[in-house]
Parts: C-alpha cells; structure tokens; sequence
C-alpha cells in the first residue's frame, strides 16, 4: 500500500481576476503559484479562463496530467522566462537541419511524396519568413544560408516566453522549425501539419504494417503537439 501523499480539492471557488497586465487564477480567493512559487500571471484572458476550467475540473485527488495549459504556463514562467535566449537558439538550429530539408533517395513513390508535400511548406516559408531553406538527398548534413537562417532565429527571440513555451513543442515534436512557425501562423490545420511531420512514419506504415506499441507514442505526441498548437493561440 502506498503511503505516498496526493494532493486533494481543498477549494469550491475558481476565479481569474486581473493582476499586473495579466490575468491570475485563484482558488477561494487564493492565488495559484507555479512550482517555483511565483504567481501564475497569465498573459490574455483565454488564457487564464483555460487554466481556470482545469483546475475547476479536479476533483478528489488533483491529476496535473489532466491540466496541460497550467503545465505549459508553468513552463513558459518557470523554465522559459529564465533561459528565453538559450531556449531560442535551441530551437532556431532547427532550422539548419530541418525535416523538411532532407529527402530519401529511393525508391520513386517517397520521394514524389516528400517533394509534392514538403515542396509547399518550403515554398510557404519563403513567401511568409523570407528565408529559403535547400534541399538535399539523403542523411548528410548540408548546412544552409546564413541569412535565411539569421531571419529564422531573429522570428524566435521576438516570441515572447508563452508563445515560446508553446513553440517549443511545435517545433521539437515536429523535428522541424519550419513546420512550428506554419502551425503558429496558420498556414494550414494544426492536425493536416503534424501529418506532414509524420510523412516517413506513414509511408513505412503502409509499407510494412503499424506497430501498437510506436501507434500509442505518436498518438502522445500528436496530442501534444495540438494541445501546444491551442496554447499559442491563446498567448
């Protein structure tokens, strides 16, 4: 028997007041802080209204696997707002070796795949970024332009700590920088953009057959990936 303790509900209100330009979310008048006990100041409305919701929603024992939008705003004040620069570069080197810069070789049918949907992604990234990324066959690293990639990295440090919480996500479950600004942006449908990501996962898929074990774990992170889809929008 576990002795483990688990904190319960102790409150019966939740409301989201305003506080220093933000928005913060208490319980019976209580203010939520972050793990690090700084207070939870959220930056819109939505924000703080989806926060809220969460922790409306425990009962008995409370889940945090239930409350990601409180996760993700502990992160962006916890973790992101102490290393923003750091996190930033992080995820600007994407773009020097982007998924979607890196193309099979064989046999035919991917590599027309790979060309007709990542060919506009590329092409979208030019016309909205300004920075045009080179395509290369195969696994060897190919570095790209300077400029565009200095473009790139100058359109992260410019996010401000929740965007860039959520970014992050975009970005790293995608293995790709350009695909997180396109999700961000709304060049097309958060789920239509992680099916692009998954592109080679598919077409092995429908070479060889699904694996349950690997279907749960993209599933995770497909999960992730819309949930910080919706958490930017709300930054």
């Amino acid at each position: 028997m576990s002795s483990e303790w688990k904190a319960k509900r102790f409150w019966k209100d939740v409301a989201v007041v305003p506080e220093d330009g933000g928005f913060a979310v208490e319980l019976d008048g209580r203010r939520v802080k972050t793990p690090a006990k700084v207070s939870l100041v959220l930056p819109t409305q939505g924000m703080a209204g989806a926060v809220a919701d969460e922790w409306d929603a425990q009962t008995g024992v409370i889940n945090p696997a239930d409350m990601p939008f409180t996760r993700s705003a502990n992160a962006a004040i916890d973790k992101v707002a102490q290393q923003h620069g750091e996190v930033a570069d992080m995820l600007a080197a994407y773009g020097d070796s982007d998924l979607l810069c890196y193309r099979a070789d064989s046999p035919e049918d991917l590599i027309r795949r790979q060309a007709d949907q990542w060919g506009p992604a590329l092409d979208w990234a030019q016309d909205v970024l300004d920075a045009r990324l080179a395509v290369h066959s195969g696994v060897v690293h190919h570095p790209q332009a300077p400029d565009a990639l200095a473009r790139l990295s100058t359109r992260v440090h410019a996010l401000s700590n929740f965007q860039l919480a959520a970014f992050h996500d975009l970005v790293s479950l995608s293995g790709s920088l350009v695909l997180g600004f396109a999700a961000a942006l709304d060049w097309r449908g958060a789920d239509d953009i992680w099916n692009l990501s998954q592109l080679d996962e598919i077409w092995q898929r429908e070479q060889w057959g699904s694996d349950d074990e690997a279907q749960i774990m993209t599933e995770t992170k497909r999960q992730a990936f819309l949930h910080a889809k919706r958490f930017y929008d709300v930054s």
